[in-house]
């Protein structure tokens, strides 16, 4: 399986950081419950990112650098709503493109669109999403640009929980994806500061395997 890390050194700082500002929570024996309704030993909350400065402009800097790098062409940011959204504006105010966001469906009233801003058709751009867990909502985002006959160079991530089903599922999608760091680097960041002990590690690489049965 690729982790579609865009650089190493890159990976395990971004993990430190998320350890740092505490925007990575870790309880095996009390999981949280996520939106899908999987059970998971830990949370990870990347908009706490945006709160400190230093490594918000960090950040910004490194999803600059792999889209410049990885996405040749792009000629708009756009946000996968919501925690997306102020990440991808960071980006495209760097790079001076155009920005736009993707809601999960479209609005029920006004304009009722489902993407938000300026987009023209074959416009080739790249989505921007603070996390990936399963690739769905990112991928739901895909579609609605597909669907307006937007070119989609691919998608840059924060953190990605590396899940083989949402391997699998940007695969089937054609879309390519890169991320600053994923959960591997993360765990193993983890370990090295004490932030978690030895004795979880076992529960914590059985949640990955398999998260939908988990707990």
């Amino acid at each position: 399986m690729s982790n579609h890390i865009f650089d190493n050194e890159v990976a395990s700082k971004v993990a430190d950081q998320l350890l740092e500002i505490k925007a990575v929570k870790f309880n095996t024996q009390s999981p949280f419950t996520w939106a899908s309704g999987w059970k998971s030993p830990i949370y990870c909350d990347n908009r706490i990112t945006l709160s400190f400065p230093d490594i918000r402009i960090y950040i910004k800097k490194q999803l600059q650098l792999m889209v410049s790098h990885k996405f040749s062409g792009v000629e708009a940011i756009v946000g996968v709503a919501t925690a997306g959204i102020p990440q991808a504006v960071l980006v495209a105010q760097e790079l001076d493109l155009p920005f736009a966001y993707v809601r999960s469906k479209a609005k029920g009233h006004g304009m009722t669109n489902q993407i938000e801003g300026k987009l023209d058709q074959r416009q080739k751009v790249v989505l921007i999403e603070d996390l990936i867990s399963t690739g769905f909502s990112s991928l739901n985002a895909v579609k609605a640009l597909r669907d307006s006959s937007i070119e989609v160079l691919g998608l840059a991530a924060i953190f990605s929980y590396d899940f083989k089903l949402a391997q699998e599922n940007f695969i089937a999608a054609k879309v390519n994806h890169w991320c600053l760091s994923n959960y591997p680097i993360l765990i193993e960041q983890a370990l090295k500061q004490n932030y978690i002990h030895s004795s979880q590690l076992e529960s914590l690489q059985k949640w990955r395997m398999s998260p939908e049965t988990w707990g």
